[in-house]
């Protein structure tokens, strides 16, 4: 995005916690640990001073990991402008509470305007110029529109929306669903298996949100079907690589360590099934995604237990099942 902010004509700033990286990045101009071969721009700033990155900013946008980012808000918040819209990027569900992003950061941030991107977007991509659409969502549609106005591009084009539950719940959920295509891909089980697992995916992502407030219909715009088509077969997607590499007999803290970007969904997966028990609901892949991450279950018997499920009609699929 920093990239991006600069094609706009305005001058970015780019903090990062890591003095060490984001001195790297001043120097060499180029992100070597994230986005290695892609040049920064030389009207960006980079640094780890958040007050000098802060400073007079009108446009907040948090784009950490989500289990980062109460930490992040905290250490700076005392720079932020009272007056600035704080825009979240970050596709996931804090890990204590389930909280959307949102809402977190609503409470450590109150009366600040709040927006949030998202959408079929792999970084490397955008800072390469090449077209992206995303969905900035406020449940303000004035600030919808006017965040619409500062961020977009003719590459870089932006659909308003005022579904804020629906687009950070798919947002999330689609990292869960991209690490089970990754396990069907790693045991070579075919194309048409993993279509079967994004489209069964799909009814357990619109069945929590709109349990939780969401509109049906954003589930199958930009934010939802679009970034979850995206995640699910996208070459560059970490969450897909992290099912695959596990399916492959590797344990997820080799892979996890083995790379220096972070597959959200081992993290929201937790969460997912907090909120669904709480509400009621059913989700058998996010379950057994559960199962395998963090119980220890064979691939092979998680897929076996999805399998062996009781038929029943597809139109159910938006219901409890």
């Amino acid at each position: 995005m920093t990239i991006h902010l600069e094609r706009l004509g305005a001058r970015p700033r780019l903090w990062g916690r890591d003095p060490t990286l984001m001195q790297e990045i001043r120097q060499a101009r180029e992100n070597r640990r994230y986005l290695p071969g892609i040049a920064v721009p030389p009207g960006a700033l980079a640094t780890a001073d958040a007050e000098e990155a802060l400073a007079g900013a009108e446009i907040v946008l948090v784009a950490v990991p989500s289990h980062h980012v109460e930490a992040v808000v905290e250490r700076t918040q005392a720079g932020i402008d009272s007056r600035a819209t704080v825009v979240s990027a970050t596709k996931g569900l804090e890990p204590k509470c389930g909280r959307r992003m949102s809402v977190l950061l609503g409470d450590l941030l109150p009366g600040h305007p709040l927006a949030v991107l998202s959408g079929p977007s792999f970084a490397r991509e955008v800072a390469m110029g090449r077209p992206t659409a995303l969905v900035i969502a406020a449940s303000d549609e004035r600030l919808a529109l006017a965040m619409q106005q500062a961020l977009a591009t003719p590459v870089f084009r932006l659909y308003t929306n005022r579904d804020v539950i629906g687009v950070e719940i798919a947002a999330a959920l689609k990292n869960v669903i991209a690490i089970a295509t990754g396990l069907c891909d790693g045991l070579e089980l075919g194309e048409n298996a993993r279509a079967a697992l994004v489209t069964r995916g799909l009814a357990e992502i619109v069945r929590l949100g709109v349990a939780l407030g969401a509109r049906p219909a954003t589930f199958l715009g930009l934010a939802g079907l679009g970034d979850l088509v995206l995640t699910c077969t996208g070459s560059l997607s970490r969450n897909r690589a992290l099912g695959r590499e596990i399916a492959r007999g590797r344990a997820l803290h080799e892979v996890e360590a083995g790379t220096p970007t972070i597959a959200e969904g081992v993290r929201t997966v937790s969460s997912a099934l907090t909120l669904a028990q709480a509400a009621g609901i059913t989700m058998p892949i996010c379950r057994e995604v559960g199962a395998v991450l963090f119980e220890r279950k064979a691939v092979g018997e998680a897929l076996q237990s999805l399998l062996s499920r009781e038929p029943r009609p597809e139109e159910e699929g938006c219901r409890d099942q």
